[in-house]
């Protein structure tokens, strides 16, 4: 059981912004989705009559600020956030912008803590919440050609696990969920930079992220939704301050 009334999902509008939305809305919560365009979060909102979308650039302070205002005085406070928002570039170190590090991280690591500071002292008060990053393996390892990809994942880790020291007597629980290669539109975004770039047909690209995985298989949006949904359930109550790796053993 979710014993919490209202939660947020940023990057609600896709992947598993949406399965995540989805799977607290099916256990009877209200559940206000975010992201930059209107279009598709009004398509997944469409999806459950608990869903409620409200466009929101996590990197703009002002932006979550009135999100949170008027998202909260319509439902009430939110219980659980999730802060899943996120973007991704390839390029070799050597090779990346200034302006492309300052982007990855803008949306990454500061629109993260943007969307949970606003939720810090409410839920402290009530002594009750559940804060979850979407983190990603790349938070717990390195990869090639995406910099500040794997700066930006392990700094929301760190967040994520201050965060959980700081509110540790306060019963609300801050945890990250850390997927491997997951079977989503950006998963087709990065099988197409790979095809640009080495010449390789769509499918051996897909191959090769698929290996990564030792089950040879890619993480399914719906298995991350579940273990987000189980963090913010009563008997996740002690868990806190914790990296989840769904990754099919990659890491751990």
């Amino acid at each position: 059981m979710i014993p919490f009334r209202h939660a947020l999902v940023t990057g609600g509008g896709s992947g598993v912004g949406r399965a995540i939305a989805l799977e607290l809305a099916g256990a009877g919560i209200d559940v206000t989705i975010c992201g930059r365009r209107a279009e598709p979060l009004q398509a997944v909102a469409d999806e459950n009559a608990r869903l409620f979308a409200l466009a929101c650039d996590v990197t703009d302070e002002h932006a979550v600020s009135a999100l949170y205002e008027k998202a909260e005085a319509d439902r009430g406070p939110f219980g659980i956030v999730v802060a899943n928002a996120g973007m991704s570039g390839s390029a070799p170190a050597a090779r990346t912008t200034l302006a492309d590090w300052d982007a990855t991280l803008a949306v990454n690591l500061t629109g993260s803590f943007l969307t949970v500071k606003p939720a810090l002292a409410g839920m402290a008060a009530r002594r009750a919440g559940r804060i979850v990053f979407v983190a990603s393996t790349a938070g717990l390892k390195g990869y090639a050609y995406v910099a500040p990809y794997v700066a930006a994942k392990h700094g929301v880790v760190g967040l994520m696990r201050a965060l959980a020291t700081e509110l540790a007597t306060t019963g609300v629980t801050v945890n990250a969920v850390c997927p491997g290669f997951v079977e989503t539109e950006l998963l087709e975004e990065s099988v197409r930079r790979i095809v640009h770039k080495t010449g390789r047909s769509a499918e051996d690209a897909r191959e090769s992220l698929r290996a990564v995985n030792p089950q040879g298989r890619f993480v399914q949006p719906s298995e991350v939704a579940a273990a987000v949904a189980w963090l913010c359930g009563e008997a996740a109550g002690s868990i806190t301050g914790q990296a989840i790796s769904i990754s099919g053993g990659e890491t751990w």
